[in-house]
Order: structure tokens, then sequence, then C-alpha cells
């Protein structure tokens, strides 16, 4: 017995020095990578090409802030465990990546890493740009070190709490959760899917909001596209797998892809960061591109219901003429969205069916009646309407009757919701009730 215990000591012993020599490595392993080791040369249509990706990548979306020059970094992406700041993408050779060359380059996107070696933080995608090829990333490069005007602007230190400030912790993250990855094609697919695949897998990176998330941040084996709260927004990436959510199973190819390069359909509207993105980045894909990344979405497995879907709740299934929840929906809501909530073409969604208003996770509902909200502006809908906010003008009371008035008539059958489901985004908003 004391032979075995001294032998499970000693595995023990073991087991821990191994890990803590992985992690001494991952954090220690990287190295300079200076642009004069590997002169970089254009190909022509290379600049075109990268610009074109960047937009898909939406790379500006995260690393221009607001008022800022493009592409130079200091917008804050919220997590968990404190703002983590966007890096300077601009050709400046102090505070850019004009010191950089492609080999660093490729390396901060496949595995991770700065030119210096150090470890970057998940934040910046890079489980998903992992899958891009050497080609797109050069491309992308060439527009970055080409045609994107210099910006001195120095990098702003992140803002993480102890223990996820160090080096340490994020190598035992990636011990856990991280592998260099390639994209390879399903060879009983067609040649469009495995295009979408590629594009929403990596470059466009969908899965970085769309899909559940554990305690460390890391996506959940399993549910990948199954929803998600944003951290640090009052937003919810809807599951793109759930028929009560976000899939598009039941939609033509014709309307997903309009609804990725416009942003409206007769299913409703994007708002809040979803039409970030189509404003951003997907309006700009080219016709083969949108359709290959609707095909992908398309034939996603779904599920039979929302994870949430069985949340309790009072069902309200007859609704009286004079009810509080219906006179304010007359007063304010049904000039733009119809007496039965039938919207108005090109206009203003329905509601009847809508799944914003029936999903069993009510925070975007919530929210663009508190906060309102636009529809991208795009090609297709350069002008579009906006929904106009409502935390100035009813009550917590208020808003609880008209959504639930909204969500138990013209045949939705969702539950009731009360003030209580209304504090947290009030608070949100530091507004008073």
């Amino acid at each position: 017995m004391k032979y075995l215990r001294s032998l499970g000591f000693g595995f023990s012993v073991f087991i821990i020095v191994g890990i803590a020599t992985t992690l001494l490595r991952d954090v220690y392993r990287g190295s300079m990578v200076d642009a004069t080791n590997a002169p970089f040369v254009v190909a022509a249509g290379q600049i075109e090409r990268g610009e074109y990706l960047a937009r898909i990548g939406n790379c500006a979306g995260c690393h221009t802030a607001r008022g800022g020059d493009a592409y130079a970094g200091g917008r804050a992406v919220d997590t968990p465990f404190g703002a983590i700041y966007a890096s300077n993408l601009t050709p400046d050779k102090d505070s850019g990546i004009g010191a950089w060359s492609s080999d660093a380059f490729y390396r901060a996107m496949h595995e991770g890493r700065s030119r210096d070696g150090r470890l970057l933080y998940p934040a910046f995608p890079y489980p998903n740009m992992t899958l891009i090829t050497r080609e797109d990333s050069e491309a992308i490069f060439a527009f970055l070190r080409n045609q994107v005007k210099p910006s001195i602007r120095t990098n702003t230190p992140n803002a993480l709490s102890f223990p996820f400030n160090n080096q340490f912790a994020l190598a035992a993250w990636r011990l856990l959760y991280f592998k260099p990855g390639k994209f390879e094609s399903e060879p009983t697919q067609s040649s469009a899917w495995n295009r979408g695949a590629y594009l929403v897998q990596g470059l466009a990176h969908c899965g970085a909001c769309h899909s559940t998330r554990n305690a460390l941040g890391a996506p959940v084996a399993g549910h990948a596209y199954d929803g998600a709260m944003m951290p640090g927004s009052d937003w919810y990436a809807p599951s793109l797998t759930s028929p009560a959510e976000a899939s598009v199973a039941d939609w033509n190819l014709a309307q997903i892809a309009t609804w990725l390069k416009v942003g409206t359909s007769a299913h409703g509207a994007a708002l809040g960061p979803m039409a970030e993105v189509i404003f951003q980045s997907t309006q700009y894909a080219n016709d083969d591109d949108v359709l290959a990344m609707a095909t992908y979405l398309k034939a996603l497995p779904t599920v039979a219901q929302s994870r949430a879907s069985s949340a309790p709740g009072k069902l309200v299934t007859q609704r009286k003429s004079d009810d509080a929840g219906a006179k304010s929906y007359i007063k304010h809501c049904a000039t733009c969205h119809g007496d039965n909530g039938e919207g108005k073409t090109d206009a203003f969604p329905a509601l009847a069916g809508n799944r914003t208003v029936t999903m069993a996770n009510t925070t975007n509902f919530i929210t663009v009646i508190l906060k309102g909200g636009f529809a991208p502006a795009t090609a297709g809908n350069p002008r579009p309407y906006g929904m106009p906010p409502f935390y100035h003008l009813l009550n917590d009371a208020e808003i609880a009757n008209v959504a639930t008035y909204i969500r138990s008539s013209w045949g939705n059958a969702a539950p009731a919701l009360t003030e209580l489901n209304l504090v947290k985004y009030r608070d949100a908003l530091g507004a008073g009730r």
C-alpha cells in the first residue's frame, strides 16, 4: 500500500511537472520574427483581394475606435475578465505593423502569437483565424501594409484582472482549448458549401459570437452556433441551429443571401451588433461568397428547440381589447407595425411570428424596446427605417404589458414578461423608472 501511495504521488508530480513544462514552453518558445528576414513582394491584385478579405473578416470593426483612424486600434473588447484593447494594424513602424514580416503576421493569425513571441488573447479570434490560408493571410497583410494610412497610436494596455493578466494563465487556456488548425474541405459537400464553411468558420468567425462558451470563455464542445450572450453587451447572439431562434434551414438561399447583403427580409431586420456586421462586412461580399455562406448556414443541423425554450413562464392565451398592453400597442406601435402585427414590407418588420419577439431569451426584444435601433444602411437599403427608444416614455410596468401583449397576440404564444424582467436592462441604461 505504501508503495502504491508513493507511486501515485510520483505520478502526480510527473503530471504537474509535465504541465508546467508545457506552459513554460508555450510562453517562452516564441521569438521575434523580423521583417528583414523575409522581404515581402506584393503580387498583382493582392492588395485589392486583401481589402476584400479584411472586409469579410470585419477587421476594422474591432481595430477602429470611434472617431479614430481606420485600423489604428484602441477599441475596447469587453470580456468577463476585463477589457482587451485592439491593436494598431496600420503600417506605422513604431506603433503598428510597419516592422512586421508576412511570416509574423501569419503566425499571429495561425498561432495567436505576436511578432515578439508574446501570446495573444483570444478576444482576437485566432481560434477561428487559424483556419485562414497563408495566401489569404498574405493578401490581408499586403492591404494593411500598402493601402492603409499609417497612424501613430500606441497600443492601449489591456485592463484585465488577476490571474487573467499574465502569460502563464493564457498559456494554460491555450493548453486546454487551442490548437493551431487548418481548414479541411469535405469531399462529400459541394464547392459552395466548402467555401461557405471556410468563411463562416474562419474569416467571418460567426461562431465567436453565436457559440456557447464556458466560464473561461472557451467554446463548449458540441455547442457550436447554438447561441450565447455577448460579453459586456445587452445583446444575445441567437442560436443558428434552433428554428425557434435564428436557424435559416427553412429559408431559401436567395433569402439568406439577401439578408446578409441587405440586412432586412420578410423574416425581420438585423439590429445591434449584427447590423454592425452587415454594415461593415457582409454587405460587401461578392455574390458567390454570400451564396456560399448562405449554403453553409442553411445546412447547419437543427435542434428541436432552443435550450431555454422550456423556461418557466405564464402563458397568456387570451387578450382583451381594453387590456393595458393592447392600448399601449395601439398608441405607440401600431402605426408602424400594423394593428395585427403584420408590419410593412421593406419598412417595418412584422411582429406576428417574429422570432426575436417569441424566443425564450428576451434580451434582444427588451433591448430594442428600451434603446431602439436601426437596420444597417446598405446598398440594398440605403435609408433604413429606425425603431425609436421607449425607455423615457414608458415605465417598466407599461413596457412589460405591451411586450406581453405582443408576445401573445396574432398567433404568438410566448410567456408573459414582468417588471422584474426589465430591471437589469433599465439599470444598464442608467435610466430611471
